[in-house]
């Protein structure tokens, strides 16, 4: 952030955005829902066009669900069975998973974003391409943004959602700290050569001793491709399709062929946690704030969960009615999530060594998933349906999100979708009284809530449980602030 102030002519913008990712894109939308006035600047003035996969878990496909995004994201996406996610040792979900959308979403990353930016654009959000964060300077009242053309623009708040080598991070002073990159591996998607059963045959042969090694069926005649990196060209250049035939090669004894590739990249397994997500009226979401090697399929649907997170949040800061506190349980609630992803991708990097020790504890691992309860625990874990935030004393649903259970009116989740909080009552004796400007009720919802009043957040994460209203008003005052006249 540079130290000198400068002026800028009136934004019609309450926030800025850094970056049209998916984190970038489901923020800005998610902002709109309120009435915000957002505008988001992508330095990139095309969009990405290679359309590597990811998966959106479980978690991300609620939150889908919950704004009414879900039908679009299946129509371009391949439902695949949820399990085999921990450092890809495989597997099967355990039965009875707590969610009535128990898969994953094997998704092109561009049209996740395109479709989140165009979802943000029907909203009413403001996209411009080819602009670039350069500079800001915050004081009591806004941030005024300076781009690399030498334009400024004024917001009430700045949202740096620009990255790993986040800009907006770095102009902020906030440490990154963590570990660099150890070792690099080489990923894409290509056609092969030879029959399905020579590539299964060898595979299996070579799994073993090689766990950052694979070859899985992407699409009809397409194979995901996974090799180390080690000896191949500079790590500062893309890397190119003779590097996967050489390391293929030198692995397999073979390189199946491969051609016609659809995309090529690599990969190190750099892990570091912002320490801070928010300095003022400047915060940080998605990679800005936390990088991670990709095992598990855990850094796309964290920085979505962030914004789920953190929209409704800021736009209550925007409109007048947050609590004081509420904007500061954004980091205290997604810090330590993404402490444990980084966690538990150090620890699947450690299981895709070929060292003897981690082999063995791979073995005694893959024997442990065999119980449900160790194979439940590391699925949740990775798909996020585990997250329990600390709301204080009081059941286990409590700080957890809610499953989209069947309600009289449809599904729980088809209620969500305008981002206000909402209230089940199944004693119909309650009310949300002052909050209906915030917080929509339900009376007699359905005989699947076991408890007699549930009150959510916009995030679908419980925030009460009980049956008293004196109670009720004192939590929706916790979360919705003070109650209109």
């Amino acid at each position: 952030m540079h130290a000198a102030q400068f002026t800028a002519e009136p934004s019609p913008s309450d926030v800025i955005i850094a970056g049209c990712g998916p984190t970038g894109a489901m923020l800005a939308a998610e902002l709109r829902l309120h009435d915000v006035r957002v505008l988001v600047l992508e330095k990139e003035t095309e969009p990405v066009s290679f359309a590597r996969i990811v998966g959106l878990h479980i978690r991300s496909i609620e939150l889908m669900a919950m704004r009414g995004l879900l039908e679009r994201m299946l129509e371009r996406g391949r439902q695949r069975p949820a399990g085999g996610f921990f450092a890809a040792i495989d597997k099967p979900a355990p039965e009875g998973l707590d969610s009535a959308h128990a898969y994953l979403l094997g998704i092109p990353q561009p049209v996740i974003v395109h479709l989140l930016e165009e979802h943000a654009i029907e909203l009413g959000a403001q996209v411009r391409r080819g602009c670039a964060v350069a500079d800001f300077d915050q004081d009591d009242d806004g941030v005024t943004v300076e781009l690399a053309g030498g334009e400024r623009l004024r917001s009430r708040y700045l949202v740096g959602c620009d990255g790993g080598r986040s800009t907006v991070r770095k102009l902020l002073g906030v440490g990154f700290p963590g570990e660099p990159s150890r070792t690099e591996t080489l990923m894409g998607e290509m056609e092969v050569g030879v029959p399905q059963e020579e590539i299964a045959a060898k595979v299996t042969e070579i799994r073993e001793p090689h766990q950052r090694f694979w070859l899985r069926p992407a699409g009809v005649g397409v194979y995901s491709v996974v090799v180390p990196a080690a000896g191949v060209s500079d790590r500062a250049k893309p890397p190119t399709l003779e590097d996967f035939k050489q390391q293929l090669r030198a692995i397999a004894g073979t390189d199946f062929g491969v051609h016609s590739p659809r995309w090529l990249s690599r990969f190190g397994d750099a892990t570091r946690l912002a320490e801070r997500y928010r300095v003022g009226r400047v915060l940080l979401a998605g990679d800005a704030a936390h990088v991670h090697p990709p095992i598990g399929g855990q850094g796309l649907n964290l920085g979505v969960q962030d914004a789920c997170n953190l929209g409704w949040k800021l736009a209550a800061q925007v409109r007048g009615w947050a609590p004081e506190t509420l904007l500061d349980t954004y980091q205290a609630e997604r810090h330590p999530v993404a402490e444990d992803v980084l966690d538990n991708t150090r620890a699947q990097t450690e299981l895709l060594s070929a060292e003897p020790g981690a082999r063995a504890v791979r073995r005694l691992l893959t024997e442990l998933m065999d119980f449900d309860e160790v194979n439940r625990y590391l699925i949740e874990k990775i798909t996020a349906i585990g997250i329990r935030y600390d709301f204080g004393a009081g059941p286990d649903l409590l700080g957890r999100r809610l499953r989209d259970i069947d309600v009289r009116q449809g599904h729980l989740y088809g209620l969500l979708h305008r981002g206000r909080g909402l209230l089940l009552d199944r004693t119909e004796r309650l009310t949300a009284g002052g909050w209906s400007d915030r917080v929509d009720y339900l009376g007699d919802p359905t005989a699947a809530l076991d408890a007699p009043c549930v009150l959510l957040r916009p995030d679908g994460h419980v925030a009460w449980i009980g049956d008293d209203q004196q109670d009720l008003d004192d939590h929706l005052s916790r979360w919705f602030g003070k109650p209109a006249d």
